[in-house]
C-alpha cells in the first residue's frame, strides 16, 4: 500500500512540474491561466452541460496542461463554481446595488443579450439554465441565479422589508426568463428571424417587454 501511495505521489509531483515547465515555456502567468480555463469551461458547460463535459476537453480548450484544473481549481466542481462567480460577477457589475432610472436597467439587460466585451454573455446566460446532473453544482447555479434576481429587482424598486413591491421580484424572474428564452433560440440558429436580427432590431420590443415587467407598483 505505502509503495503504490508513494508511486501515487510521485506521478502527481511529476505532472505539477510538467505543468509548470509548461507555463514557462508558454510564457503564461498563473491569471491568465485561470482566465483562459474558465473561459473554456464556461463555453463547455453552457454547450454541453456539466456532466457531459470532462475536464480534459476544458484542458485541451484552453490550451493547457490538465493538472493545472487540480492546481488552481481543486476539481471539476471548484473549476464550475468558479465559472458560476465569473458569471455572477459580470452579471453584478452591469446590474445596479440600488433603485435605479428604468431606462438604464432596460438598456443593460438587452445588453446582457445582445452584447458582452468578450462575446461571452450569451453563454453566461445559457450556463445559468443548465442543470447539471450534480447537487453541489446545482446548488452553486441556482444561489447565482437567485442573486441576479434580487439584485435585478433591487434596481427596479423592490424592497424585501416592503411587502408592496413584492410583486417585482417576480416581474424580475419573468424578466430573466425572457432574456434567457431570446438567448436560447438566437444561440439555436434555427430560428428566424430572432436568431439574425441585430441589436437595434431586438432593444425595441425588448425594451418595451422590459418596462412593463420592471414597473413600480403603482406606475
Amino acid at each position: 500500500m505505502s509503495t503504490v501511495t508513494k508511486e501515487s505521489t510521485e506521478t502527481l509531483a511529476e505532472s505539477a512540474r510538467s505543468a509548470d515547465d509548461e507555463l514557462v515555456r508558454s510564457g503564461r502567468d498563473a491569471d491568465a491561466t485561470r482566465r483562459a480555463l474558465v473561459r473554456a469551461a464556461r463555453r463547455r458547460f453552457a454547450t454541453s452541460g456539466y456532466r457531459a463535459t470532462t475536464v480534459r476537453q476544458i484542458a485541451a480548450d484552453a490550451g493547457v496542461n490538465l493538472a493545472l484544473i487540480n492546481r488552481y481549481f481543486t476539481s471539476k466542481e471548484g473549476l464550475f463554481e468558479a465559472c458560476m462567480q465569473r458569471t455572477s460577477d459580470e452579471l453584478d457589475t452591469q446590474t445596479p446595488t440600488r433603485p435605479t432610472n428604468l431606462d438604464d436597467v432596460i438598456e443593460r439587460l438587452v445588453g446582457h443579450v445582445m452584447n458582452a466585451p468578450d462575446g461571452d454573455d450569451p453563454l453566461q446566460l445559457l450556463l445559468l439554465l443548465r442543470s447539471s446532473g450534480d447537487e453541489n453544482a446545482d446548488g452553486i447555479r441556482r444561489r447565482t441565479m437567485k442573486h441576479f434576481a434580487e439584485r435585478l429587482a433591487t434596481a427596479a424598486g423592490w424592497n424585501p422589508d416592503d411587502p408592496t413591491t413584492a410583486p417585482v421580484l417576480l416581474r424580475a424572474e419573468i424578466a430573466i426568463a425572457t432574456m434567457l428564452g431570446v438567448v436560447m433560440l438566437r444561440t439555436s440558429g434555427s430560428m428566424l428571424p430572432i436568431a439574425a436580427a441585430g441589436a437595434d432590431e431586438l432593444a425595441d420590443p425588448l425594451g418595451q417587454i422590459f418596462r412593463i415587467l420592471l414597473a413600480k407598483p403603482g406606475d
